[in-house]
This record gives C-alpha cells, sequence and structure tokens, in this order.
C-alpha cells in the first residue's frame, strides 16, 4: 500500500485549512506502521483517505493494488468488505446484537461463509469465549473494542486501519487489544496502520512516521516509547 503526493484541504477561502500537503508514504506487508504528530498535524485526516473514508483533493492511494481514488462508492464498499478492516475509538458496535453477531455482521450482510474455526479463534484469543452470547451493554469498554478488533479480523483484511484504538481504554484493555493487533501482524502478515498519541501504544509498532502541518517529519524504526516521546515534543516545540 502506498500514496503519492497526497493532499486534501477543509473549508474555503481564508478558512481553509490545509490538513495533507503532498504526502507520499508506502506501507510494506505485514508491517505495523504507528503514526503520530501535534494536534492538527493531519494524521487523522491521513488515515480516513488510506482507508477511503474520505476523498484527497488530489494524489493516489493504492490498496491492495489498486488506486482507490479513482473507485465507485460500489467498488469501495466491495474493497473494504474484502481486503480492509477498521478499528476506532468509538466501538460501533450494534446494541441489539450479540458478541459473535457483531463479529460476524460484516461477512453475513455480503453474504460470505463464515469461517467458524477462524471465529473461534479469536474469539479465545481475545478473551471472549465467555461473552460470544452478550450483547454490547453487558460488556466492559475494553471487552467491547475487542469485539470491534475481532470485527475487523474476521474476514482476514489485507491492512487493518486503527484510530486511537486504546484511546477510551484502561492500559490493561489498551494492551490487550495492541496485542491484537501485533498478532495480526506477526501471525498473518497483515499490516496495520494506526494513529495514535500514545508513545507507549506506538512502541508496539516496527515504525513510526510523524505528520506536521499536513507533511512527514520523520519517521522512527524499531521504536521506544522515550525515543517516540522526544521525537513528538521536538516537533510540537518547532
Amino acid at each position: 500500500m502506498w500514496t503519492v503526493g497526497l493532499t486534501k484541504t477543509h473549508g474555503k477561502g481564508p478558512a481553509a485549512v490545509r490538513a495533507l500537503d503532498g504526502v507520499t508514504a508506502s506501507f510494506e506487508r505485514g508491517v505495523f506502521t504507528a503514526v503520530m504528530g501535534p494536534s492538527g498535524s493531519g494524521k487523522s485526516t491521513f488515515l480516513h483517505c488510506l482507508a477511503g473514508l474520505e476523498s484527497p483533493d488530489s494524489g493516489e492511494v493504492v490498496v491492495a493494488g489498486r488506486d482507490i481514488t479513482r473507485m465507485s462508492e460500489k467498488e469501495l464498499t466491495r474493497l473494504r468488505s474484502e481486503a480492509v478492516g477498521f478499528v476506532f475509538q468509538s466501538f460501533h458496535l450494534i446494541p441489539t446484537l450479540t458478541v459473535e453477531e457483531n463479529i460476524t455482521i460484516g461477512q453475513r450482510l455480503s453474504g460470505r461463509p463464515v469461517d467458524s474455526s477462524w471465529r473461534d479463534e479469536l474469539v479465545a484469543f481475545l478473551g471472549l469465549a465467555e461473552r460470544v452470547r452478550h450483547r454490547p451493554s453487558e460488556l466492559s469498554g475494553g471487552q467491547q473494542q475487542r469485539v470491534a478488533v475481532a470485527r475487523a479480523l474476521i474476514h482476514r483484511p489485507v491492512v487493518v486501519f486503527a484510530d486511537e484504538p486504546t484511546g477510551n481504554l484502561d492500559s490493561r484493555s489498551g494492551q490487550r487489544v495492541l496485542d491484537a493487533l501485533r498478532h495480526a501482524v506477526d501471525r498473518n502478515g497483515q499490516s496495520v496502520v494506526m494513529v495514535t498519541h500514545d508513545p507507549v501504544a506506538a512502541a508496539r509498532a516496527d515504525r513510526v512516521l510523524f505528520l506536521r502541518d499536513g507533511r512527514l517529519a520523520g519517521e522512527l524504526v524499531s521504536p521506544d516509547a522515550s525515543a517516540v516521546l522526544e521525537r513528538l515534543k521536538r516537533l510540537e516545540q518547532s
């Protein structure tokens, strides 16, 4: 997956904000990438353009070998159902469905069969085996986010996008979510792209891309939390 010359402006006239300003980046298969930057750096807009949730003003976004900026909404919907997974800060679970039904809702809606062995493996790994018949209101926040992670992984996507997935969780629950994302990379060779503000979460990634004012502002490979925090401080002060 890669981007070339990605630009995006929010608003018009004097109030216009250049959220992305010619971002070119690549994301190899089987690599966990964290995206960080000061507030207003463009990191969430970048993730949304990568995932096809927002359309850039110009540039290319290539996912699974296809430029998604040239796709119709129908083509984008199909790509998301087959090759892309999403985990957001808000869990977006359907309250009337059970845990199992929430995990498999995408496959059921698309008419594709559910791999019950893989479903059971995911549920067990995420510590949800005793909760499959519960509804979201009966779960803690950490459990709900783990359901959302299972839903994102159930169809074995090529890439998983995560937008502040630990932002609403306590540290223990957050670590379990990060364990699942790390496992998807290490065991299944999937790509994970995660926006986060937390240096500890970013340290679970293979590399960190930094944005500032809509532009790439550096990269750390094999990061540790202290190095990430130091780089963020420098970006905020410059």
